[in-house]
């Protein structure tokens, strides 16, 4: 078994969006915003070789959209989502599995290209995986989260037939691979996936959103993003406790400076432990 990093360029995003009831004077010292209150944040996204599988988690935001939606996010940085996966040594061929943590356009835009002007799918030989209660939440989105979910990036998986669900087990996780476990958290958006990924008997844990970076470890540094803060504080919470334990690793997506580290509980609250590199779990 064998996990890369795959790095898919940045972009910018309000700081006070990203933190939510945290005063910038206290943010900003995590996350420097730049004049216009942009901060940058990295595209992370995660391959796992897991037996014949080849497992891709997340895509970013990918390159179809028009200059008009990209002038609002400013992407920048020298990596791509084909190149960092042709930099390890794959092919889109040889993917076999998409897993979309959510349906935002900056964890699955990169699933669908076009070519011509028609859209294709990024991984032609892959099964592309959401679950159903989420589908049904970004294909009929309501006002305040519409903006994030585009229909370009969402069904043209349905429509070539690439597209399955994970089964939601309430209160449980659920078998994915031989070495993947999905857990379901629904602060953030509604049924949002986090890998939970078997090592050497360590868990590396995908975090996509419930914990983008390490500046998001403390309970109160909650996104203004997402559809229900109070929920999203809870599954923090239990998660933390559960990685605490368990000295989990955390796969921070959104973190443009750190791709790894563990957790501890200090009398202040839940902090950054240790920073790790992805060849220490080997």
């Amino acid at each position: 078994m064998q996990v890369y990093s795959i790095d898919t360029g940045l972009f910018k995003l309000d700081g006070g969006a990203m933190f939510g009831v945290v005063p910038k004077q206290i943010w900003q010292k995590l996350v420097p915003a730049d004049e216009n209150n942009l901060c940058s944040f990295a595209m992370r996204c995660l391959l796992v070789v897991d037996g014949e599988r080849k497992i891709l988690i997340d895509t970013g935001m990918g390159e179809k959209q028009p200059e008009k939606f990209f002038n609002h996010y400013h992407p920048h940085g020298n990596d791509n989502l084909l190149g960092s996966i042709n930099a390890v040594g794959f092919q889109a061929e040889e993917i076999t599995d998409v897993i979309l943590t959510h349906l935002h356009f900056d964890h699955c835009g990169g699933a669908v290209s076009t070519k011509n002007g028609e859209p294709e799918l990024t991984f032609p030989n892959a099964t592309y995986w959401s679950s159903e209660a989420h589908w049904q939440w970004a294909t009929a989105p309501n006002a305040r989260e519409k903006a994030s979910f585009l229909k370009e990036n969402i069904l043209p998986i349905a429509e070539k037939g690439k597209l399955q669900f994970v089964a939601e087990i309430p209160g449980k996780r659920t078998r994915f691979s031989e070495h993947i476990e999905i857990m379901f958290v629904n602060g953030h958006t509604r049924s949002m996936m986090l890998p939970m990924i078997s090592i050497n008997g360590k868990i590396l844990a995908y975090m996509a959103d419930l914990i983008p970076t390490v500046a998001h470890i403390p309970l109160p540094y909650v996104m203004a993003y997402d559809m229900y803060p109070m929920t999203s504080l809870e599954e923090k919470e239990k998660y933390l406790n559960e990685a605490v334990e368990g000295q989990h690793v955390l796969f921070l997506e959104h973190d443009a400076t750190t791709m790894c580290c563990t957790v501890e509980k200090t009398e202040k609250g839940f902090r950054k432990k240790a920073l790790i590199r992805l060849e220490d779990l080997f």
